[in-house]
Parts: C-alpha cells; sequence; structure tokens
C-alpha cells in the first residue's frame, strides 16, 4: 500500500504518515515548509522530504491514496497531477474514519477537555490491555504519535475537532468520524473566523449528534444548558447519559476523586478534569469495562502535554504551563490553579494568540476569566494581529474586555517577563497559557529562573 501526504509537516499529518510507516505502508510526501518537532520525528523515522516543495513527479499511477493537509490549495501541482491520474484523494479525517469504518469509535467533542478526555479513555483501554486505534491533539505519555492505526483493534478512540477538514472541504472534521459512541462535554464559542456567530457554532454541534450511529451512545454534560438542549433535542435512534461533575475534594495530601463508596487518589486536579474523568468514565462503561477496572487505571493517569502541565516547582514555588486560550479554557484553568494552591500568589501569564482571541469583537467573552488569577498578565503581539488581517488592537482596549482593573497588557514580550523578573511575589504558582509560545521564549528555563531567583527576594 502506497499513501503520499501533500503538506506532511502538519502536527496530525506527519503521525499519521508515521503511523502508517510504523504499520508497513509505503509512504511519501511533501511540503512546503516543516518545522520542529515534525522535521527530526519525520526525519528519525526515514519520511522527510529530501527538499521543501511540491513535485509533481512523486504522485505516480502506483499510488493508492493521497492525502491532503490543511494548506493543500487547489491549484496545488501534486494534487493538479493526483486529479489526472484518476487517483484516490482524501481529507486526513476521512482516511481515519476509511482506517476505523469496522471499529467501535469513541469519538470526544466539545470546545474544551477533548484532548484530556480523550487520553483518559486511551490510557484506561492501554492498562487494561484492551487493542485499540485512536487520534488525539497532543503527545500522551506512553505512545509514540499521536496516531495509532491496526488491522485487529476493535475500538478507535478519537478527539473529534469542529475545525474544518481542509481548504478545500468546509465540514468540520467531527462530521465525519460517524460515532458510535459520542461524548459532548461543553459548548463555548470558538473559531470565529470560521464559525461567525454562537448559534451557527452550536449547529456544528447539534449535526455532530445527528451523525452518531444508529443504536449508539451520546454522553453528554448536563450541566452546559446548550449541550443539554441538543442532546435533548436530538430525534435520531440513540441511548443519551448525561453526566455531571465527578464527585471530589483535596486537602494537603492531595486530590481525590471521589464516590458514595470509593475515594481514588489522583495526579491531576481541578474541577474541569473531574468533568472530564466523569465522562471518560461513562465512555469506557458503555465500552464494556467495569466501575472497578475504570477507577483502579485511571489513578496512575497523569495528565497531557501542555494541559495543566507542570514545568518546574521548588521550594519557592511552582509553574505550570497550559494549552488554554479561549475564555472557557482560560477560566478553567485559573480557577483549577487558585483553588489546587490556596493562599499562595497565582502570576497568570496568557497570551493571546488565535484569530478569534485577537478579534475586537471577540475580546469580550474574555470578561471574568482571570478573575481568580492574583497577578493577572497578558500578552498580544501586534505582528500577529496584521498577519491574521484584523483591525488593530490597543492595551488599553484588551484591558477593557478582560474587566479586572488590576490586569496588565502588554504588547512585548520580553518587556512583560522583564517585568514579572522584578516582581516580588509570595511563594508563587505561575501559570503561562497559549496555543503559541510567546515569541519562543523558553517557558522551562524561564521558570527555573523564576523560582531559582525569588528565593533572594
Amino acid at each position: 500500500m502506497k499513501v503520499h501526504f501533500i503538506a506532511i509537516g502538519g502536527a496530525v499529518m506527519h503521525n499519521l504518515a508515521i503511523a502508517l510507516h510504523n504499520k508497513g505502508y509505503r509512504v511519501t510526501g511533501s511540503d512546503d515548509e516543516i518545522f520542529e518537532p515534525s522535521k527530526s520525528r519525520l526525519a528519525e523515522n526515514g519520511l522527510l522530504p529530501e527538499k521543501q516543495g511540491w513535485d509533481p513527479k512523486k504522485i505516480t499511477d502506483d499510488t493508492d491514496t493521497v492525502i491532503l493537509g490543511m494548506h493543500a490549495r487547489g491549484d496545488n501541482p501534486e494534487l493538479i497531477r493526483a486529479h489526472e491520474l484518476g487517483l484516490k484523494i482524501m481529507s486526513f479525517p476521512e482516511y481515519l474514519f476509511e482506517q476505523t469504518k469496522n471499529k467501535k469509535r469513541i469519538v470526544v467533542a466539545g470546545s474544551h477537555g477533548k484532548t484530556t478526555t480523550t487520553a483518559m479513555i486511551m490510557h484506561v483501554f492501554r492498562f487494561l490491555a484492551i487493542s485499540f486505534d485512536y487520534m488525539v491533539g497532543s503527545i500522551i505519555d506512553g505512545f509514540d504519535t499521536m496516531v495509532g492505526l491496526s488491522d485487529t483493534s476493535e475500538f478507535a478512540v478519537l478527539e473529534g475537532d469542529e475545525y474544518l477538514t481542509s481548504p478545500l472541504d468546509p465540514r468540520p472534521k467531527f462530521h465525519l468520524y460517524m460515532p458510535d459512541i459520542a461524548i459532548l462535554n461543553g459548548i463555548a464559542w470558538d473559531h470565529m473566523n470560521v464559525f461567525p456567530t454562537f448559534e451557527n457554532y452550536v449547529d456544528q454541534f447539534r449535526i455532530f449528534i445527528e451523525k452518531i450511529s444508529d443504536g449508539g451512545t451520546l454522553i453528554y454534560f448536563e450541566d452546559d444548558p446548550e449541550v443539554k438542549k441538543i442532546a435533548l433535542e436530538a430525534k435520531n435512534n440513540i441511548t443519551k447519559k448525561p453526566y455531571k461533575v465527578h464527585g471530589y475534594f483535596q486537602n494537603k495530601t492531595g486530590f481525590y476523586a471521589a464516590t458514595h463508596n470509593r475515594v481514588v487518589p489522583m495526579k491531576i486536579f481541578g474541577e474541569h478534569n473531574m468533568q472530564n474523568l466523569s465522562a471518560a468514565k461513562e465512555a469506557c462503561l458503555t465500552a464494556g469495562i467495569s466501575e472497578d477496572d475504570f477507577y483502579r487505571a485511571i489513578q496512575s493517569f497523569e495528565g497531557t502535554s501542555k494541559r495543566l502541565q507542570k514545568l518546574y516547582g521548588n521550594e519557592n514555588g511552582d509553574a505550570y504551563l497550559d494549552f488554554a486560550h479561549s475564555p472557557s479554557k482560560v477560566k478553567a484553568t485559573v480557577e483549577a490553579i487558585a483553588s489546587r494552591y490556596p493562599g499562595r500568589d497565582i502570576v497568570a501569564c496568557l497570551e493571546l494568540h488565535t484569530f478569534s482571541s485577537l478579534n475586537i469583537n471577540f475580546l469580550p467573552q474574555y470578561l471574568g476569566t482571570l478573575e481568580n488569577a492574583s497577578f493577572p498578565f497578558v500578552y498580544f503581539n501586534p505582528h500577529a494581529v496584521q498577519i491574521k488581517k484584523l483591525p488593530s488592537l490597543s492595551v488599553e482596549e484588551v484591558r477593557k474586555a478582560f474587566g479586572k482593573n488590576d490586569i496588565m497588557v502588554f504588547d512585548n514580550s520580553s518587556e512583560m517577563f522583564s517585568y514579572i523578573r522584578k516582581q516580588k511575589f509570595r511563594n508563587p504558582v505561575y501559570l503561562f497559557m497559549s496555543s503559541g509560545d510567546f515569541d519562543g521564549m523558553n517557558l522551562l528555563e524561564l521558570s527555573e529562573e523564576l523560582l531559582q531567583t525569588n528565593k533572594n527576594k
């Protein structure tokens, strides 16, 4: 089987390429630009293109499938050649469904918690030695790639992203996965560049529910009014299972998930993670796993990369990194840190990086999201605003949108971190939140510096 990737360097695309290579497929690919870590990982597997750019000579009539990445435009010379040869051309989600169509598909959807909930289910399945295929939006401990495919597994665990399939296919990715077991964690407006109104955004989840296979199961968070509304409205022949935030408590010894008859020590924390855990539990039970086995497995789950990931800690304080960027994610992440570390200085640094977060019309959605931070900082790069062809932003406009008088807003990351270095915080917890990288800042080194320096303040 020969597969060619147009735009092989994408985060998920290069993982699929490696997964197929490991499965024994002949894999080739092209891209006009490949960044780390994709570049090194492709090279390690012998899949890095010899040169950058597009080469229609790579498209040969013995190619079984051409897979399109997110920046494969209609005039791409390789795509044109594939059409000329009459080859099968598929987007990433189309191909993923094709690979898993004969398996029981568990698809995790929602505006927040997708990656963590998917990773929890994966962790339980692996702990219990249940064979499964998977696709998740982050590297997970114990898994070499973000995609895993086999010919023998009964299940497929997929993260259901609502973003578009490709520039040539405007359908949201999760509309193509046709779940047998679907999770809907929450709905909070995101991707304003694609879904210009909240109503249009909600419609995508309504369609997702309609795609659940006949006789399948919808597991939905009933404390989200939008989720509950569209779940109850759904007319297809499915079983509906509502869930709430899992019981929990915390003390000086740690964080615990709790039910009426059991207490389970956890390596993760935060109410939002207890919501994720509750969803994962319902999915695992629906898949035939017992409660005892679920709790036995989940207590060793340590989280995922960039989701409340602990960067560094010592006697002077702690530092965390989180992918949080949308309003609901930012609010939940700050609340989790503040709850876990009461009485300490919570220094929250948020980078506005996405199209929505840099849009003056969307910014008011962030009102109150940093309320639980002792010292809130927000950074945006004016150049990023220009690149996205959005109206310019001022520091004052951003400050007003967040609605917190003591918030400090910077449009220069070096100036923000220079200011933070000079402050005297009391046993601080630094929380860095971004889907970017604060202009290339090495946050691990910064965390070590801040917490070593804090000793002398």
